[in-house]
């Protein structure tokens, strides 16, 4: 089977570049400073969300089921921890204030993405949990760790932006 190229417009780029670089310096984050790098990134997530429907990290194999990816739907759950502890996520998109002020290089980082295996057994190990102590459940953004207490998660996140499906259960 042939693999189909799937085309994607500079403007388009731009275009989408622009909007995370804004979102991303609103809520206290940052692209990576070298914008032909992060702009080809930017191009992978449009590919990726032309083949898949959704934004796949550029530097992770997806499924293509949304559902066993949501952990590395941009911006993932492990981009927080990432820019702690290395200062970039894994694949570079975001880095810390010390790259910005060129204290530090982005370098590779190990993948913290728990293997297929592990994420299927923490789901199983979920199910049947019952919450106590609340009388509404707590919902936790799976992206920068936000909690809210309401019936049903919030549509966007308000600190990171992600969307509804990011949220997960927390009590």
């Amino acid at each position: 089977m042939m693999s189909q190229e799937i085309e994607v417009t500079q403007e388009a780029v731009d275009k989408l570049y622009e909007r995370l670089n804004k979102e991303a310096e609103a809520a206290g984050y940052h692209l990576n400073p070298d914008v032909e790098f992060t702009k080809e990134l930017v191009r992978s997530l449009l590919i990726n969300e032309r083949r898949y429907g959704y934004w796949s990290c550029p530097c992770r194999l997806s499924t293509g089921v949304k559902e066993e990816d949501l952990d590395i739907i941009c911006p993932c759950d492990y981009r927080d921890a990432d820019l702690l502890e290395y200062d970039a996520c894994y694949c570079a998109l975001y880095v810390s204030d010390k790259v910005i002020k060129g204290e530090k290089e982005p370098k590779p980082i190990p993948e913290r993405r728990p293997t297929r295996e592990q994420r299927n057994q923490f789901k199983e190990k979920q199910k049947g949990k019952v919450p106590t102590g609340t009388s509404k459940p707590v919902w936790r953004c799976r992206v920068c760790g936000y909690l809210c207490a309401r019936d049903e998660p919030p549509e966007v996140c308000p600190i990171c932006k992600a969307k509804k499906d990011r949220f997960e259960r927390f009590i």
